[in-house]
């Protein structure tokens, strides 16, 4: 590939291709090991990540595992929403009761090779306050925020309606938060930031996904953070398996669920 002979330098960050042989530009994450660069290996979380490399979805071990995730998606959501329909049934009422409007949210997200589709929420805003765009992030104490809303978003409840977005498709239950298009991160273009930020389309998004499980969401305006978001997304869809899929669900409903910060 001609691409992998061109060297670059973006924001300090030497490239070959779309891969970073160099960090000079991040400082490192408190689970964020040394880059190995003679072996272009880095690790995200104790999950790592071979720059030169990309894997193959349509490998027959690969190709078996995402059949297995499918099944585990569209079994997982349907239990999902008749065991939470009094859950659901409860948050509609009430953010019916707390402020005028929709009870949920529709913003077109990016899916599996940039497709787009429209994420359901329940709305956590005001309505006249709602930003369809996604472009302006919500923050500590953001007033556009309702009491209902601020509730449902700390502890991630705010995203169970999309659960009816794993069913059709558009979604897993697993895999790398789905974006708005053209999303901002340290000021700007994500694209722009993260050169490779393209290669985290391989998989369908997921509800929640390995950045997410170990602390990683809210707010991109941090560009360290919001490199080493990308870079757990590509440690996923690397080291992708049912088992992995498991640990972060586990993950996840400790973290947010209980310790969230709604952001």
């Amino acid at each position: 590939m001609d691409s992998l002979a061109r060297a670059e330098t973006l924001d300090g960050v030497a490239q070959v291709g779309m891969y970073p042989l160099d960090d000079v530009d991040r400082e490192p994450s408190q689970d964020h090991q040394v880059l190995e660069y003679r072996q272009r290996i880095s690790w995200h979380s104790g999950l790592p990540v071979r720059w030169t490399t990309m894997p193959d979805n349509s490998e027959p071990s690969r190709r078996l595992q995402l059949a297995i995730k499918r099944v585990i998606d569209v079994t997982g959501a349907a239990i999902g929403l008749v065991i939470l329909a009094p859950l659901l049934i409860f948050v509609a009422l009430a953010i019916k009761a707390s402020s005028p409007g929709p009870v949920f949210f529709r913003q077109a997200r990016e899916g599996q090779g940039g497709k787009l589709f429209d994420a359901l929420k329940f709305r956590s805003m005001r309505i006249e306050s709602c930003d369809l765009s996604g472009v302006s992030q919500t923050q500590d104490n953001d007033p556009r925020v309702t009491p209902v809303g601020q509730f449902i978003r700390r502890t991630s409840i705010d995203e169970l309606p999309q659960l009816f977005n794993v069913l059709v498709g558009d979604m897993s239950l697993v895999g790398p938060r789905p974006h708005v298009p053209g999303m901002l991160a340290g000021g700007r273009s994500y694209r722009e930031l993260v050169p490779y930020y393209d290669e985290r389309l391989a998989m369908p998004p997921g509800i929640t996904g390995w950045a997410q499980a170990n602390g990683l969401r809210g707010s991109t305006r941090d560009r360290r953070l919001a490199r080493e978001r990308i870079d757990h997304d590509l440690a996923y869809i690397q080291n992708f398996s049912v088992w992995l899929d498991l640990k972060i669900i586990a993950k996840t409903v400790v973290r947010e669920f209980f310790t969230g910060s709604g952001n």
